[in-house]
């Protein structure tokens, strides 16, 4: 892996799953990377989810506005996620509201897949997600869906008894096309399934220095009775600009 050091020409980095290794010093920004994204960047195969939000754990406010909670550095951390992934998944209320390209810009890397997990198929066709061709676009729906949606490609999957896809199902659809690095973009409700279903390894929560007050939360799972019931994973922090990057790991990588 070549990472660029300052102004001079890019050094060769050794990853690997303890860390990595450089016989070149480096700067402590790359450093600060480096020890962030190697457990990613080492691996072939993960599933992590992303989420951005203020202090009080809102993602948007009531109106649904969300531009921009977090700052710029959080903005060009998640580029690197999508360049690093082979997928890149959002849910159907976030394809709708957002109207996102899910490509790689303010970094270099490849685009990784669309996915677009739309049960109800209630995602408008007109949306760039399905009608420009810089990215591949999947467009998984259910089985009663009649949808054309232009450049992307459609996949049924069966639905759950609450009307969604089973995460795991979804997963494994991706592996049998060879994407095996999956990166769950949002929104807070879908992040929520795949993380309760015990579907994601790692969870990238970037936390702004801003109170909102109401709006909408970003993880909503089962109710719980006891904090005996809560989840305790291990985690480490980085400072992301203003934003504090929380790395979360809820599960061992396969």
């Amino acid at each position: 892996m070549a990472v660029r050091h300052g102004s001079l020409s890019p050094i060769d980095i050794a990853l690997n799953q303890p860390g990595w290794q450089s016989h070149a010093a480096v700067t402590e920004a790359a450093r600060v990377l480096l020890d962030c994204l190697t457990p990613l960047a080492a691996q072939s195969r993960w599933v992590i989810a992303q989420l951005g939000q203020s202090l009080d754990g809102r993602i948007a406010t009531e109106s649904g506005h969300s531009h921009y909670i977090n700052g710029f550095e959080s903005l060009v951390h998640l580029h690197r996620l999508r360049a690093l992934a082979d997928a890149v998944v959002v849910g159907a209320g976030t394809a709708a509201a957002d109207n996102p390209q899910l490509t790689v810009r303010h970094v270099t890397g490849k685009h990784p897949v669309r996915v677009v997990i739309d049960p109800r198929g209630r995602v408008p066709a007109e949306h760039v997600l399905f009608t420009t061709d810089t990215a591949p676009t999947l467009h998984i729906t259910g089985p009663d869906v009649n949808s054309t949606t232009g450049n992307a490609e459609r996949c049924v999957l069966p639905l759950n008894t609450h009307g969604q896809f089973t995460p795991h199902d979804v997963i494994d659809l991706l592996a049998q096309r060879g994407l095996k690095r999956v990166l769950v973009e949002g929104g807070g409700v879908t992040v929520s399934q795949f993380i309760e279903a015990g579907a994601i390894e790692r969870l990238h929560l970037l936390v702004a220095p801003l109170l909102i007050g109401s709006g909408r939360p970003g993880l909503q799972m089962t109710p719980i009775d006891t904090l005996e019931s809560a989840l305790r994973p291990s985690m480490r922090t980085f400072r992301c600009g203003d934003d504090t990057l929380f790395d979360v790991q809820l599960r061992a990588s396969p």
